[in-house]
């Protein structure tokens, strides 16, 4: 019986326009929140995110029936 294993972890930032300080503490969590359930519908596990005032990492496992492209807009 053949099987196959994807294990296609991704990276990405994101920054605020300008590079403006305009992820403060109050909504820091939210954002959090709002992206990691994004991630999850789309079927991409999310390891971490974290960030700054002005940028945002996350790392995910990519669905292997889902493209980069499809994931990040």
């Amino acid at each position: 019986m053949s099987h196959s294993f994807n294990n296609i972890l991704i990276q990405t930032i994101w920054s605020t326009k300008d590079r403006q300080h305009l992820i403060n503490f109050d909504i820091e969590k939210r954002i959090y929140q709002f992206m990691k359930q994004q991630f999850t519908d789309m079927g991409c596990f999310v390891l971490n995110i974290n960030g700054m005032p002005d940028h945002i990492h996350c790392l995910f496992l990519l669905n292997p029936t889902k493209t980069i492209n499809d994931v990040i807009k």
